[in-house]
Parts: C-alpha cells; structure tokens; sequence
C-alpha cells in the first residue's frame, strides 16, 4: 500500500501537467487567432487583378513576360505584365501604387479574359523592395559537430579475429583482385580506334509561333484560299519623282520634321487611280459587293514579331507631307509594339514596299477583305528607249494583286498604268480631281 506522501506528490504532478496543457492550449489557440486575423486583414487589404479585355474578337493570349516580381512595389498606371495576342501586345497595369503580393501566372501561359493574374497590395509605390538576406542555420556546439558522412569503425569478428585478417585489410584484398581483371579490358578499350566523326553541325532549334505569326499564317492561307488572285506588272521611270523629292527633301524636313519619302507619292497616285477604278477600293461581303467613298490605305511594315498593316484613314483629303507624317508615325508604334487595334482595324487598299529590302519582283498577297494590293520594288538603273535613243533610267517594277472576282484584267491593268502615269510625272496629280 503506497505511502500518503507518495500519493500526494502524484496528484501533485497530474495537477501541473493539466494546468500547463491548458496553458499551452490557450496559448497556441491565442496565436491562431492572431495570425487568422492578419491573414484575414492581409486578404483584404490586397487586390486581385484580373486579365482585361482586349477587344471583341480576342478572348485569350499569351503572356509574354513579367515587368515586376513578388515584392516589387509599382506605382499607379505603371506596367506589370505584358500579353501577346494575335494582332497586338497589350500591356497590363497597375491600377493603383502598392506592392506586387502574388503572381498567379507563369510567361509563356495561355491567360483568357477575366482570368486572376496577378494580386498587389495597395500602398506607397516606388522603387523595388530590396531582396531579404538569406537566414543562416545557428552553428551547433563543436562538441555536436560529428562527420554524419564517416562510418565508425564496427569491432572485428570472432571468425576475423581467428583468420588473423580485419575487414579493412579483406576489402583490400577484394579492390586488388577486380582492378586485376579490370586491367586487361582497360587496354582493349584503349587499342579501340575512335569512332569517324561527321563534318559539320547538325544542331536543331525548336522555337514556338508567337500568336502573331500564327495569325499571319492564317490570314495568308485564307487569302489564297478566298481570293482568285493574278498579278499584272508594270515599269515606271523614277526619274521625275526622284528630282521633284530631291529637290524640295530639305526645306520639307526643315519645315516639317519629316522625311519626304516616295510612299506618300505612290500613296497619293493610288488615291486618285482609286477613284476612277472604284472596284479596285472594293470588298466583298456575301453576294454583295461593297464600294467605299474613301480610301483607308494599309501600309505593310515588317516588325520583329511579323507583319502588320496599320492604317492611314481618309488619305483621299491629304498632301504628301501629311502622308508622310502619319505613316511615320505609324511605323514607329509598329516597330516599337505600340499599335491599338484601331490602328490596324479596316483598311481598303494596301500598299506593300519590299524594294526598301532590295526586292525586285514579287506578287504580294491580297489583304482580305480587300480587293488589290500594290507592290513596290527597288530602283535600277536600267537601259530604256525614249524617242528612238537607249537612255539610262532609274526603273521601278511595280506589281498589281487583284481579286479576278472583283477586276476584271482591263480594270486591274488600268490602274496600273494610271499610277505609272502619275508616278512619271507629279505635276499630273496637282491637275486631278481630288
């Protein structure tokens, strides 16, 4: 029979024990708390910040690439992320200053509209939070640091002790007895002769369509596959634009800060052969044919990511110079990834100037839903006769693409002989009915 100090010591410690669970269970319930309520005031406080509409055709794209990072801060307005579509890039911003908490999507993902993106908590904006200094483990004791890696040394057996040898000295032994037999296949490999090696690389590089090229590839296959495409051809002397720009370049760009190219010449001679070949500004919607007042001139502009026709709306109302200034400005944003779908939407002729690149001939592909397409090349010089003597010109070859559903050969040749006359001689398009 136990002893009432014994018992009483007992009970003594079952008392303690319970009371200090229950100390631990209040203690651990009050953290809980703590930390639900800051992550419950963390959530809302942050923002989630949904992929934005593009426009009416586009519902999904790729995302390309991350401007910001977890833990950067950004300030209102400012771009976070970047998504390729089809025809443009459009840009994702912050809609408030504030820190960048969470990044729900990886580059190169298939994000759709309204889908989270990524998740900011609003704040001061500025610049990127410094990266935290990585945590080191506190140093054990040196008396604790023990090479967890060696073995110890296990005690010999009584069948070692009696054969006189220890395991080390027998694993020895074993080493010896395999490099023995490994030596002689050693040598025959060395004796082998080495393997005929092939000349040259033949390395492959897989790299994905950007949505861009995908879409270009499409439109380009549909127009052939659309579209009873023929090509005519035709030679026009440069030598009276190439004076008229030569002479009048300077004072334009001194007067206008802008270049005077030949685009806005051909753009002007296009516009005025529009109007008397109307089926040439024409499209085709169902079992109607649709003729248009105006004339929005698609200018072809290769870019790194393929290429675009931005447009230049009501060119039938401008002089060269304006031309100028607005396909200027049009291939800048082309080229620096800033066009808008309204930049590019409609178009009912385009012009495609490959001679920049050196091209001679070609046979551009018809922009659907339009009916024609001009082709520009390089200059040569070539050897012509006028009034009976063989002269040295300046000769660009010119392409027209029509849609035979549309012009017939008459109207398409046409055409092209009126720009031809307009390109030759300039002043022919100061006497024309604008």
């Amino acid at each position: 029979m136990l002893s009432k100090r014994v018992i009483t010591a007992a009970r003594s410690r079952a008392f303690l024990a319970s009371r200090g669970a229950q100390y631990t269970a209040v203690s651990l319930s009050k953290g809980w708390k703590v930390a639900d309520s800051h992550i419950r005031r963390s959530q809302f406080h942050s923002k989630t910040i949904k992929v934005p509409q593009m426009a009416e055709s586009i519902s999904e794209g790729t995302l390309r690439s991350w401007s910001k990072q977890v833990g950067d801060t950004v300030e209102a307005d400012e771009e976070v992320a970047t998504i390729e579509t089809d025809k443009i890039d459009v840009s994702v911003n912050a809609p408030t200053a504030g820190k960048i908490v969470e990044l729900l999507a990886k580059e190169e993902d298939t994000v759709s509209v309204g889908q989270d993106l990524f998740i900011i908590e609003p704040g001061e904006g500025g610049a990127s939070a410094a990266p935290e200094e990585p945590k080191t483990a506190p140093e054990e004791p040196k008396d604790q640091q023990l090479d967890k890696t060696t073995p110890e040394p296990r005690a010999p057996s009584a069948a070692e002790k009696q054969s006189g040898s220890t395991p080390s000295e027998g694993a020895k032994e074993s080493k010896k007895e395999v490099k023995k037999q490994d030596s002689k296949p050693k040598e025959d490999k060395l004796k082998a002769p080495p393997a005929p090696k092939v000349p040259g690389n033949r390395g492959e590089t897989r790299v994905k369509m950007n949505r861009m090229r995908l879409r270009i590839a499409e439109r380009l296959k549909e127009s052939q596959n659309a579209a009873a495409s023929l090509t005519t051809f035709n030679e026009i002397d440069m030598s009276s634009l190439m004076e008229m720009r030569k002479k009048y370049k300077d004072e334009v760009l001194k007067e206008h800060d802008v270049k005077l190219g030949f685009m806005s010449a051909f753009a002007r001679a296009c516009t005025l052969a529009l109007k008397e070949i109307p089926a040439a500004n024409a499209s085709i919607e169902g079992d109607e044919i649709v003729y248009h007042d105006f004339v929005d001139l698609s200018v072809a502009v290769a870019t790194p990511k393929g290429l675009v026709t931005p447009v230049v709306r009501n060119v039938e109302g401008m002089g060269f110079v304006e031309i100028e200034k607005e396909i200027a400005a049009l291939g800048n944003k082309a080229r620096d990834g800033k066009l808008t779908l309204e930049d590019m939407a409609g178009g009912t002729f385009t012009i495609s100037n490959g001679g920049v690149f050196g091209s001679l001939y070609g046979t551009p592909i018809i922009n659907l839903p339009q009916s024609a397409v001009l082709g520009m090349h390089a200059i040569k010089d070539k050897p012509v006769v006028v009034n009976g003597q063989i002269v040295i010109r300046p000769i660009m070859v010119v392409a027209l693409t029509y849609d035979h559903r549309l012009l017939d050969g008459r109207e398409a040749v046409t055409f092209l002989v009126k720009v031809r006359d307009y390109i030759e001689d300039p002043r022919k398009m100061l006497l024309a009915l604008s």
